[in-house]
């Protein structure tokens, strides 16, 4: 038997960076279309939840232990976000330049980008898309300070929490990931097609039964 190493030449992984994030609408046929890039994005924190050991005994011992189920949020922050964001946020807009504050909070899904880096390849050696569905922003405290001697861009931040959606043969979910070093070209062609849009056809966030099948063969 082959004897284990560390630390090979192009073994040495890491992630880094976020980019190409992209906001999409929830219609009211439960389908993610009219996607939007979103700008000055800065930072995306998964933040899962749950999945708690609970454990019952029996004969003065453990005789079982249940795992609660478990759920998906997190936090997002940037420099600016797109102007479909405030019905997300909470605000509408019953003319150009104005908006009302204080209504209801419309779900989105969004996907952005994390870069992978190798020690032989920096970070173009790959990267991965995240894929988030059933979001809902939490109100969000933002400071408008004085401009000084260190001016800053304010960063604006919110949290979220995620409703997870029906995938086939699987549990729910509110999360796909997807890796550009292992997974087929063709299909991850096709995905960013239908993630970001081509001249022919519209961005839109496709279900998670719907990029499954692109993956196996099934697809676009």
């Amino acid at each position: 038997m082959p004897v284990l190493t560390w630390d090979n030449v192009g073994d040495r992984l890491y992630e880094t960076g976020v980019d190409h994030g992209v906001l999409y609408q929830l219609d009211e046929t439960g389908d993610y279309g009219a996607g939007v890039p979103w700008n000055g994005l800065t930072t995306v924190t998964e933040s899962p939840s749950g999945a708690e050991s609970n454990k019952q005994y029996a004969d003065n011992t453990v005789y079982v232990n249940l795992i609660s189920a478990e759920e998906f949020g997190g936090t997002i922050e940037a420099f600016t976000y797109p102007d479909e964001f405030g019905q997300n946020d909470g605000s509408v807009q019953p003319s150009p330049g104005l908006s009302v504050g204080q209504q209801g909070r419309r779900p989105f899904g969004m996907v952005y980008r994390t870069l992978q880096g190798n020690d032989t390849e920096g970070q173009d050696h790959g990267y991965k898309l995240h894929l988030i569905y059933g979001a809902q922003a939490s109100p969000s405290e933002k400071a408008y300070a004085t401009v000084n001697d260190s001016p800053e861009a304010i960063a604006f931040s919110w949290e979220f929490s995620t409703t997870p959606i029906t995938v086939t043969d699987h549990k729910p979910t509110s999360i796909l990931t997807v890796d550009s070093v292992t997974s087929d070209p063709a299909a991850l062609t096709a995905l960013e097609d239908a993630l970001f849009g081509t001249a022919a056809g519209e961005a839109h966030l496709p279900s998670p039964d719907e990029v499954i099948a692109m993956f196996d063969g099934a697809g676009p």
